[in-house]
């Protein structure tokens, strides 16, 4: 594995292979797909990014979610990548359809966990308001809400290590890039689905808050090529609750 800083985000890459970039949702790093690697590093390039103002990335100026995926495109052409496969988390999937839409010819295909197009009118107050507790009293209160609304009942019950996982992932954040990655997706709007064209997967949990089954159904019948599929006993952050499913849907996907 080699970790770079290109265009100033840290990123690791790894694997042999065609290209894939792995992009993580809010709170979470490069890390939030370590599950998959193993599998993933054996059939392709591997690049995972910390995104501006998360993880080792660190702060860096306010930038609307466009801009980040626009300084995505940016990576890829650094690393002469011309066709790309994607897998996003969360606000990682809105991220990829931005990717996806405004390059259609360089995104093969995309696998999205726990995916939304854009924030509903309360998430986008419920983000701006997150983002005045990271800056006022830091990521403490954050972490434990994320663990407590964004874990499966059984994951929390059963996966002590999964919950030390995710509540890590967001301890270490930089409080102010956290707030201003809130207020990045606070203000996000979705890609037109008509543009969507390649292959998609996408999958959510049956206790995914986030990503409530019926609005990912609904996604799922806009795109004009997608697979739905739901986990049992998952809630939002399924690449760390459920490892191995994930794998072998990825792996079956990606490879097809």
């Amino acid at each position: 594995m080699s970790t770079q800083v290109i265009d100033g985000l840290v990123v690791e890459t790894e694997g042999s292979g065609p290209a894939l970039l792995l992009v993580h949702g809010l709170g979470g790093t490069s890390n939030t797909f370590a599950p998959q690697m193993e599998m993933l590093a054996e059939h392709f390039s591997v690049i995972r990014p910390d995104l501006p103002n998360a993880g080792r990335t660190g702060v860096m100026p306010p930038a609307t979610l466009r801009e980040i995926a626009e300084r995505l495109a940016r990576l890829l052409d650094a690393l002469n990548v011309s066709q790309v496969a994607l897998v996003g988390h969360s606000m990682g999937t809105v991220l990829c359809q931005y990717l996806a839409e405004t390059a259609p010819a360089r995104v093969s295909r995309m696998a999205l966990l726990g995916p939304i197009q854009e924030p509903a009118e309360a998430g986008r107050k419920a983000l701006r308001d997150r983002a005045g507790v990271a800056r006022s009293q830091g990521m403490a209160d954050i972490a434990d809400t994320v663990v407590k609304i964004g874990l499966a009942a059984e994951t929390r019950a059963t996966q002590s290590s999964t919950v030390a996982f995710v509540r890590e992932s967001l301890m270490r954040q930089p409080a102010e890039g956290y707030a201003r990655l809130c207020e990045a997706l606070a203000e996000a709007g979705k890609a037109e689905p008509a543009r969507l064209a390649c292959p998609t997967l996408l999958v959510t949990g049956d206790q995914d808050a986030t990503s409530p089954v019926a609005a990912v159904e609904a996604m799922s019948q806009a795109l004009s090529d997608a697979r739905l599929l739901v986990l049992p006993a998952c809630g939002h952050w399924a690449s760390v609750e459920h490892p191995y499913a994930i794998n072998v849907l990825l792996e079956n996907f990606l490879r097809s």
